[in-house]
């Protein structure tokens, strides 16, 4: 795979966006401003390593020439002890360039729809749900997102049925996306008098948030309807009917928001979930499509899959997808994910990497 013609390709859209930036026109227009600085952040450290790859190369070829041509000795014996290293300097750098001209999925710079289930368990599985939760709010603070919860229904022991929450942030659906799946606890219930270790499950979905072009919604393929927003068992903590249920009529999908007051605003937050669900449907039937040709190793975007284990006997969190496992389940738990986000993520771009060829 010769990479040149793709990073000289790169080198002149970079220098044109330099040129454009630094035209005192383009202060008017923040948008075009704000477009070209994102795609100048995102091509600057492909550049960066081009540029170090073009330069350990001549090297390289400088060394090679002076092997077959030159009659010093001792200017031989330096060349042919930097060849070794330099080859697998070069190496290194190809393939961390290959890594960097993988094209970026457009949806992962989006914000995302975070939705947890409680799955078998009974109540134990509510407590986890609301552990994941817990969880996922952490890391989202720590990365200096912002997460607005649409819809939130809570247990009667302090657990969650069913959360739905935006998580605002640029790349959050990226970085998130592999999180989609079951997750399994393996713990001694508070409620088990006799010790005996349980197995409970939630669901996480991850969507891309949907804009309105991207997913078209007609009104007659809707089913609006309006009530009392309600606490934790059914307690009534609005006098108005501000909480909002749409159907989609044509898919069937079910989505609700309660959190503002204002049924306006209510029904506007549940419109932007259904698209996002939309889109994810969407999404899974070219997943679908691409599996039959190929198998993938994260991506497969099957919500039914196990696709992590928390065991706290062994203070343990293992991810079946990667065979990745960590003994520090407290540190996990708070909301310390990067390990795992990074190698899923890594395990994607070798995957993209591969069916490029």
């Amino acid at each position: 795979m010769d990479l040149t013609p793709r990073i000289d390709e790169i080198e002149e859209r970079f220098e044109a966006i330099e040129a454009e930036m630094a035209t005192p026109e383009l202060a008017r227009d923040p948008d075009r401003l704000r477009a070209l600085a994102r795609e100048h952040a995102r091509l600057g450290p492909i550049l960066a390593v081009a540029r170090e790859w073009r330069a350990v190369r001549r090297r390289l070829e400088e060394d090679r020439e002076i092997l077959a041509g030159s009659d010093d000795p001792d200017l031989k014996e330096l060349a042919r002890a930097e060849v070794g290293s330099l080859e697998e300097e070069v190496e290194g750098l190809e393939g961390e360039l290959k890594r960097l001209l993988v094209p970026r999925d457009p949806l992962d710079e989006k914000d995302a729809v975070l939705e947890i289930r409680a799955g078998t368990g009974g109540e134990e599985a509510a407590l986890f749900a609301g552990d994941l939760f817990r969880m996922y709010t952490r890391y989202i603070e720590r990365a200096g997102w912002r997460i607005e919860i649409l819809d939130l229904g809570e247990s009667g022991t302090g657990g969650v049925r069913e959360v739905v929450a935006l998580v605002h942030g640029e790349g959050a659906y990226g970085t998130l996306k592999h999180e989609s799946g079951v997750h399994r606890v393996q713990r001694v219930p508070a409620t088990e008098s006799q010790g005996r270790i349980h197995t409970s499950a939630a669901t996480v979905a991850v969507l891309p948030e949907a804009e309105d072009v991207e997913i078209d919604v007609a009104d007659e393929d809707l089913k609006v309807d309006v009530y009392r927003s309600s606490g934790p068992g059914g307690q009534s903590v609005n006098t108005t009917d501000s909480a909002v249920r749409i159907t989609h009529l044509p898919s069937g999908l079910v989505v609700q928001c309660q959190d503002e007051k204002s049924q306006h605003k209510n029904k506007a937050k549940a419109l932007k979930v259904l698209r996002s669900r939309l889109l994810d449907m969407k999404i899974a039937e070219q997943e679908a499509e691409r599996a039959r040709e190929r198998r993938s190793q994260v991506g497969t975007g099957d919500r039914s899959a196990k696709i992590r284990t928390y065991n706290f006997p062994q203070s343990r969190v293992t991810d079946h997808r990667i065979n990745l496992t960590l003994h520090r389940l407290d540190d996990v738990l708070d909301g310390e994910l990067d390990e795992l986000i990074e190698a899923l993520s890594l395990a994607e771009q070798a995957e993209r990497i591969e069916a490029t060829g």
